[in-house]
């Protein structure tokens, strides 16, 4: 897989963003080896950019840049950030995701949550950096995951391991569809069997 198109700036992950620029230098990650730099920037977007639903926000942001701006963003824009921080670390970054049951039960529904991707070591491992609240610890963690949600196949549920350099198509719809999070939230993007 060229990894390219894993470092490059784009519309929604704008790794030249001059306050993301000014943020790695501020924490001094570019001092520190490549697996160390990853980990804080993980923890960075895990630890202070909320997760805007557990905020009740009604804010929707749409690009690495803008979650890092408001401090807050769904799994999707918390997702781009942290791709947007290791990219401009020179560490390839992506997006994968999971389809969770938005509930309990399948009878709720399904959407996408949002993972991010990273070339370390010689391959690539997933981080979730979704934010954790009772009953959800994702962490950095090289060889064993530690997402936020384990899936449940039993319910339909699904562990993509999908690998993409930008967000997928019905993520970017979904949140540029809606001004209000509370409107996005009744609807999230799902997974289509067609594509």
């Amino acid at each position: 897989m060229p990894l390219a198109p894993y470092l490059a700036s784009s519309r929604c992950i704008d790794a030249h963003d001059p306050e993301l620029l000014a943020l790695i230098e501020a924490r001094g990650l570019r001092r520190l080896d490549r697996i160390e730099a990853a980990r804080l920037a993980f923890e960075l977007v895990r630890d202070e950019i909320a997760h805007s639903w557990d905020i009740r926000s009604h804010r929707v942001t749409r690009t690495a840049s803008e979650a890092l701006r408001h401090r807050e963003g769904l799994c999707y824009s918390k997702a781009m950030l942290l791709a947007a921080l290791l990219r401009a670390l020179g560490i390839p970054a992506g997006l994968g995701y999971q389809r969770l049951t938005i509930g309990d039960t399948p009878d709720e529904g399904f959407c996408l949550h949002g993972l991010t991707t990273a070339f370390l070591e010689g391959r690539w491992i997933r981080l979730d950096a979704r934010g954790n609240k009772p009953g959800v610890d994702a962490r950095f963690a090289l060889d064993e995951e530690r997402l936020a949600f384990a899936v449940r196949p039993e319910l339909g549920e699904i562990d993509f391991r999908d690998n993409h350099a930008e967000p997928l198509p019905e993520v970017i719809a979904a949140l540029g569809g809606h001004d209000d999070l509370h409107a996005l939230m009744k609807a999230l993007p799902d997974w289509r069997s067609e594509g």
